[in-house]
């Protein structure tokens, strides 16, 4: 004779829900390896600022910020490259041409009118240059993402690393959402300077056109710049991340990028690398500007691991106080590869 099952009281549920969620959470291994632990005091006590300059002058960081920042620059012309001939032989838009431009003379510290012009030349010119931009920018995409994808494992505490096809696929989608991110990013400032020049009844020349333009633009590139740090801090991690573990750290480190770009432009006439390097000193502008961005970028990774993990502390000790059990350290939200 079968029985009806006794319903559990309310506070039980709840209890066990929590648990459930401390047990999904995802829990980094280069900050405490278990929220619950007795690891998890340690990196309170040690704070978030003292652990992130610690994580910054480790070796290995500096090595995968290296190799992040040479094959940036390698990708850095295809991609341009690309972006200008599908401005033009794809969606024939004279604004997204323009916008194209001024993108690149946002988003580079320096050498932005050269290396806009000559690309632009070379995308127009050369109709071999698009397959060939594709095929480096394929090349040098996997370069990016690969030391990236090592470091925020262990930055997140993954088991393992993809095996190399996986990272192949996760690295041609990341590329592809990102120059998705990018073309709306061009095709939205394009269309704001449309109407723009609409309310302004064509008078594109006076100083309030240009002064809401410019704006207008660099609130769309900072937004851009917000959607790639989160698809990079979101995906590349070879376990399941929740999105408020990582969206917020998107938003600062995308608007820190954002200030230090605007920094390192005023420190550039301060360096003098053209005294030093010649006719080079654009590529080396451009490649410690690389680095830089990949260090944020690995900073940005570790600061959001480490408030993840105090986060999980907090909840494990208030389930504790409330009587809730405390599941142990295994984690089925790692990824299955």
């Amino acid at each position: 004779m079968k029985t009806a099952p006794i319903p559990r009281p309310r506070a039980e549920s709840d209890a066990q829900a929590e648990s459930s969620e401390l047990r999904l959470a995802p829990v980094p291994a280069s900050t405490p390896e278990c929220a619950h632990s007795g690891n998890a005091p340690a990196a309170r006590s040690e704070g978030l600022i003292p652990g992130l300059f610690h994580y910054l002058t480790q070796t290995e960081v500096h090595t995968y910020a290296f190799s992040v920042a040479a094959n940036c620059i390698l990708s850095l012309c295809p991609f341009i490259v690309l972006m200008f001939t599908l401005a033009r032989q794809v969606f024939h838009w004279k604004a997204m041409e323009s916008v194209v431009t001024d993108m690149v003379r946002h988003f580079l510290p320096t050498g932005q009118d050269f290396v806009a012009r000559n690309l632009a030349l070379v995308a127009y010119s050369r109709h071999g240059a698009q397959i060939v931009s594709v095929v480096m920018l394929l090349i040098s995409s996997t370069g990016v993402f690969l030391p990236l994808e090592v470091a925020l494992n262990q930055v997140w505490g993954a088991p393992k690393n993809r095996s190399y096809l996986k990272n192949q696929m996760v690295t041609f989608l990341l590329a592809g959402l990102i120059g998705i991110v990018a073309m709306i990013s061009v095709a939205v400032a394009a269309a704001q300077h449309e109407v723009l020049a609409l309310l302004f009844w064509g008078h594109t020349s006076n100083a309030i056109y240009l002064f809401s333009a410019h704006w207008l633009l660099q609130i769309t590139a900072a937004a851009s710049s917000v959607l790639y740090f989160f698809l990079i801090y979101w995906i590349l991690p070879n376990r399941k991340l929740p999105v408020r573990a990582v969206l917020p750290t998107s938003i600062v480190v995308g608007l820190l990028w954002e200030l230090a770009k605007v920094a390192y432009e005023h420190a550039l006439p301060l360096l003098d690398l053209r005294s030093v390097y010649g006719p080079f000193y654009i590529s080396v502008s451009l490649m410690l500007w690389a680095f830089l961005t990949g260090l944020l970028v690995l900073a940005g990774a570790h600061f959001s691991a480490t408030r993840q993990t105090l986060r999980l502390a907090r909840m494990a000790e208030a389930a504790l106080e409330r009587g809730a059990p405390i599941a142990g350290k295994a984690d089925p939200s790692l990824r299955s590869e």
